[in-house]
């Protein structure tokens, strides 16, 4: 079955190293809490709020073994007022065995308010 497994992070500033940073963290628990192989995902898309613009975090799928080769896009949110700021989201589209309630959605830092029903 092909799933979508959601995640979303917050970085403190429009830091390059900070963005790809915590994008890497949040795809590395993605990656381990749903068991994804790079071989199973069909696709990976990462979205920025529109305070974010030092760095692409697609570059963190480039920092994980075994991932070079799997299509990876950036984009941007759409600006909603009040919205969370400095927030990265991300989809993988991937390959499981995993019902839809066994699926892991990751939320970290201040990402958390996004989906307080779900706990990473």
């Amino acid at each position: 079955m092909i799933r979508g497994v959601r995640g979303a992070t917050t970085v403190d500033k429009n830091d390059g190293e900070e963005i790809v940073g915590k994008a890497q963290e949040l795809m590395q628990a993605v990656i381990k809490q749903n068991d994804i192989k790079p071989e199973n995902v069909t696709s990976v898309f990462f979205t920025v709020t529109e305070d974010i613009d030092a760095a692409f975090p697609a570059k963190s799928l480039r920092r994980l073994e075994g991932w070079t080769h799997v299509p990876v896009m950036c984009m941007r949110e759409i600006p909603v007022p009040n919205s969370l700021a400095r927030c990265v989201r991300v989809m993988v589209t991937t390959e499981t065995s995993r019902n839809q309630t066994q699926i892991q959605h990751v939320y970290h830092y201040n990402a958390t308010q996004l989906r307080p029903d779900l706990k990473s």
